[in-house]
């Protein structure tokens, strides 16, 4: 059968709904025969396409009506899908049965060995994960040179592959050595590449439709692929007696210089990322004349959401090609004027999604009005989302959220890092609290496990393995339980030689175990259990070179490419899409939201195969030429009937730029018309009318609720900040240590009194037994290996002073008698009580009272001015008998400090004496009035416990956020006893 000389194509305007518009024009052209629209096709470029135009014709059914069969040529699935719409199907002459796609998981395996092999061969081997990376981008490059019909023995015969440089050289070579091993690849699987049997599809489909076209009509709607192979299929319809090919947004009315300045000649490239650029090259492809395209008559009813045809006018020539913004200076008024596009410049993300979401509710508040958000920024949609729900709307994000950020994909994730990482508290932590880890009625009591392990694991990290962790915990039966559920990945991850099917088994099986199958569950589930499945089974056909650490990236990355679609569902008239989704479809009102450069249009994703000029060499589309696609697609968006574009200024890093779009419209403009009355609601919601930040506090419990008993280390505390000895004392609050904490200087001197106790209590304090206790304690810091590099040269050298100077005062008759004892003793009816790091027996028979100091003792002025008399007290505790079998006179207080003095580390520093202006014989009685003062007003008395009385004595800042801190320091009154305290 001959072609028709003329070709039937159509374009409907970007102001308009191209859905709406092709559904009504259908059913016009169809006369109202239902049968003759059920007969119809209409080819579309993805599944999600067919959707909104199914949804288009279902708005327009309300007597019934049969809809004509949609075919994605962009899905995976296009030979099953053109076989069911054809009865019989099409054929061509001699045509043989076409082999299968290999599967998507099979193929980035076998590539990637190819690739790590190949690497390894020019020495620059790779591991699994990064052979992972590279093998997709070069599946991505290889479906490029398929689908643009470039043969890879081009690759061997570019001239200017000498003139690269050393980098691209070596990845040039590389690639043609692993796409000269892949057809023999694809043989052993008995397939060919999913791109490769598309182009042989759509050319059957082409020739057979030539030869005997369908019964019904034939529509290619919304197709803007750019693919030799669609082309010539467009062209085939377009000359088919019943067929017609309908594009979306071509400028019929674009000046024909700016049309032929996008190419094709040498300068081409620079204007792909012009929105026409795209639907010029196909036009070229398919033979077609922009002359001999018709402008679509339908616009989708009077109630199809479209813009002004004057503001299409205006967008063009925003958009029009560098070289001929010229002439914005000499458009009038109208042909630059963009009615009904209002814009928000917001100083945060977080600004602007409230922005969005009030002008979302705003619109909805009308009854029939519809409001979308379309943006490429995943995180802005959520918060959008977040915003509608505090008003009970339900706005479901339709271009779905990556599987690496549903809960099955996160737990997945924290299996592989806690198996990576040795089960490190914080990735095991995590893991065990994950909301899917014993899901259900038996939760809470996990939870309380998990909560008590969370405890035991504050502060420095343990020994690696489950085995360290359960030296932390002890041998309760509930972790030996956890164990056993963990002991697939110890195994799997801790062999010498770590493989990926064995470290996928072990994750799967701890998985099930741990949520109980409830991690497959769902629509996130479902999709993680088939990528499972296709990854176990593609596995072993990848690369062996595997890093433990390796895994659970390259889990995440698979994972990011899944996207998980909510069932249908939500608002009915509040819509969230991605790009893709708004493509031929309109809404009331239209927020175009994160338009700054990076973000929309996103930055080109680098090729770490083809260098630019090599792909410019070879035909195939510049890494811009998204950039372009993005535009186009902006353009569709100010097509709506009331746009509202956003930005924020800056982002969670750094301030933002502008995107190219939006600088467009500004310059050609002069200035977008603005929205303040959003940025003023968006600031003015969470803010309250009046600001009444909190006083000081100064609680004051009746004196029967106060203790009756103090620390000697608690006296500094009570006198210097009041309220945080009440909230550790009453309100039985206390900081906890981080998890897998670096060790403190709190940790590194409880670690240093451990030693000094054993050696006290063990080895009489022998001075030549203290270094072997000493490295002891340095063997148990075997998982802080830079610590005990660092620490150990210093410790070593204090303990040879600490041992050295006991030497000494063992030689001048001075005698130990206990070391960490606990003693009290009841002054005024209040217990007094600590712990006293040692107390020796002068040679005149009275006691010296020792503290050791891994820092910097007290300095006199601070125990002249009424603190540090943690010395005086135990001395007084000692004095009264306080410590069991001890009495006589305290005559000295010592501070053994192993910090550096005069060029050493460790040195004796007296608490009294003439630089603190204190006779020794007086400092307990110094104490005791101190204890007794404080005692008076605060425990037997009524004084408020005001908070940072003495803020310069009060540096640890445990108890600020409880105290409020930031709201009233530094507009505080001044205390009215203030001046009285001690």
């Amino acid at each position: 059968m001959a072609e028709r000389a003329t070709p039937v194509v159509f374009s409907v305007p970007a102001h308009r709904p191209f859905a709406d518009a092709l559904a009504e024009g259908l059913i016009a052209r169809t006369g109202g025969d239902r049968l003759a629209l059920a007969r119809g096709l209409v080819l579309v470029p993805n599944n999600r396409a067919a959707r909104a135009i199914g949804d288009a014709f279902v708005r327009r059914a309300e007597a019934g009506l049969l809809l004509p069969r949609l075919v994605a040529i962009g899905d995976p699935d296009l030979g099953e899908a053109l076989g069911q719409a054809f009865d019989p199907a099409p054929e061509t002459p001699d045509a043989e049965p076409l082999p299968p796609a290999i599967e998507p998981m099979v193929r980035r395996m076998r590539l990637a060995r190819i690739v790590a092999e190949e690497r390894a061969r020019v020495g620059e081997p790779v591991d699994a994960a990064e052979a992972v990376r590279l093998a997709q981008a070069l599946a991505r490059t290889l479906d490029q040179m398929i689908v643009e019909e470039v043969p890879v023995r081009r690759l061997g015969e570019l001239e200017v592959a000498e003139e690269l440089s050393d980098h691209w050289q070596r990845a040039l070579g590389v690639m043609t050595a692993v796409l000269r091993r892949w057809p023999d690849a694809l043989a052993e699987e008995k397939r060919i590449d999913l791109a490769d049997r598309r182009n042989r599809l759509l050319d059957r489909t082409a020739a057979a439709w030539r030869v005997a076209p369908p019964r019904g009509f034939v529509v290619a709607a919304g197709i803007s692929d750019t693919a030799p192979s669609v082309a010539r299929l467009l062209r085939a319809i377009a000359r088919l007696d019943d067929g017609l090919v309908l594009l979306a947004g071509l400028d019929l009315a674009m000046d024909e210089a700016e049309w032929d300045s996008l190419g094709p000649d040498e300068e081409a490239r620079a204007i792909e990322t012009h929105p026409q650029f795209a639907l010029k090259q196909l036009l070229d492809r398919m033979g077609v004349a922009r002359g001999e395209v018709t402008r679509w008559h339908w616009g989708g009813g009077p109630d199809a959401p479209s813009a002004p045809a004057a503001r299409g006018r205006a967008v063009a020539n925003a958009m029009a090609p560098a070289r001929f913004t010229g002439k914005w200076q000499a458009l009038p008024p109208a042909e630059r004027r963009l009615g009904g596009v209002r814009a928000i410049e917001c100083a945060t993300p977080a600004e602007e999604a409230q922005a969005i979401a009030l002008s979302i509710r705003q619109a909805i508040e009308q009854p029939g009005r519809t409001a979308a958000l379309v943006t490429p920024d995943r995180a802005l949609a959520r918060r959008v989302s977040a915003h509608l729900a505090r008003w009970g709307i339900a706005a479901d994000d339709s271009a779905g959220r990556p599987l690496s950020a549903m809960p099955p994909g996160t737990l997945i994730v924290a299996i592989a890092e806690a198996a990576a990482g040795g089960f490190a508290p914080v990735a095991l932590l995590t893991l065990l609290k994950h909301p899917l880890v014993r899901a259900g009625e038996h939760r809470g009591a996990w939870l309380a496990k998990v909560r008590a392990l969370d405890l035991a694991l504050r502060g420095p990290r343990p020994a690696p393995g489950l085995a360290g962790i359960g030296g932390v915990k002890g041998d309760a039966p509930w972790w030996a339980e956890v164990s056993a559920m963990l002991a697939p990945l110890e195994t799997a991850f801790g062999a010498a030689s770590i493989a990926l099917p064995p470290c996928l088994s072990a994750i799967r099986e701890v998985a099930s175990v741990l949520s109980g199958d409830v991690v497959w569950a769902g629509p996130a589930g479902r999709a993680a259990a088939d990528l499972f499945a296709a990854l176990e089974e593609a596995a072993p056909l990848g690369p062996g070179d595997l890093s433990a650490h390796a895994v659970a990236p390259l889990l995440g990355g698979l994972m990011d490419e899944v996207a998980v679609r909510p069932p249908q569902g939500g608002h009915p008239r509040v819509f969230i899409w991605g790009l893709i989704e708004q493509r031929l479809q309109h809404a009331d009102l239209v927020v175009a939201g994160g338009l700054n450069e990076g973000v929309w249009p996103a930055l080109p994703s680098p090729d770490p195969w083809l260098s630019p000029r090599v792909r410019r060499v070879l035909g195939l589309p510049g890494l811009e030429r998204r950039i372009g696609i993005a535009a186009h697609d902006f353009v569709g968006v100010l097509g709506s009937p009331q746009v509202l574009v956003t930005r924020a200024r800056r982002d969670a890093r750094s301030p933002t730029i502008a995107s190219r779009f939006w600088l467009r419209i500004e310059a050609m403009t002069g200035g977008i018309a603005r929205a303040p009355e959003l940025r003023r609601w968006a600031a003015a919601i969470d803010r309250p009318d009046t600001f009444e930040p909190a006083d000081r506090p100064r609680p004051a419990p009746p004196a029967d609720q106060r203790p009756r008993k103090l620390a000697v280390t608690r006296l500094d505390r009570l006198k210097a900040d009041p309220y945080a000895f009440y909230a550790q004392e009453m309100l039985r609050l206390s900081a906890l240590d981080p998890v897998d904490a670096e060790p403190s200087p709190a940790w590194r001197g409880s670690a240093v009194h451990a030693v000094l106790e054993a050696w006290a209590k063990e080895d009489r304090c022998d001075p030549s037994k203290l270094a072997d206790r000493a490295e002891k304690m340095l063997d148990g810091i075997a998982a802080h290996p830079v610590l005990r590099a660092l620490w150990a040269p210093r410790l070593r050298e204090a303990i040879g002073w600490i041992a050295d100077e006991m030497l000494d005062a063992l030689a001048n008759g001075r005698k130990p008698l206990v070391a960490e004892v606990f003693g009290e003793a009841v002054l005024d009816g209040i217990r007094l009580y600590g712990k006293v790091d040692r107390i020796d027996r002068l040679p005149d028979g009275s006691l010296a009272i020792v503290d050791y100091k891994t820092g910097q003792p007290p300095a006199p002025r601070q125990v002249a001015a009424g603190y540090a008399m943690q010395l005086g007290l135990l001395g007084l505790i000692a004095e009264r008998q306080g410590f069991a079998g001890i009495d006589g006179k305290a005559a000295a207080f010592e501070y053994w400090s192993l910090a550096q003095k005069d060029g050493q580390l460790g040195h004796v520093a007296a608490a009294t004496g003439k630089r603190a202006g204190i006779d020794p014989a007086d400092f307990t009685a110094l104490a005791h009035r101190n204890f007794t003062e404080a005692a008076d007003r605060w425990l037997t008395g009524d004084a408020p416990f005001v908070a940072k009385l003495h803020p310069e004595l009060a540096p640890y800042g445990d108890y600020d956020q409880l105290m409020r801190l930031d709201e009233w320091y530094g507009r505080q009154e001044r205390a009215p006893d203030a001046g009285d305290a001690a």
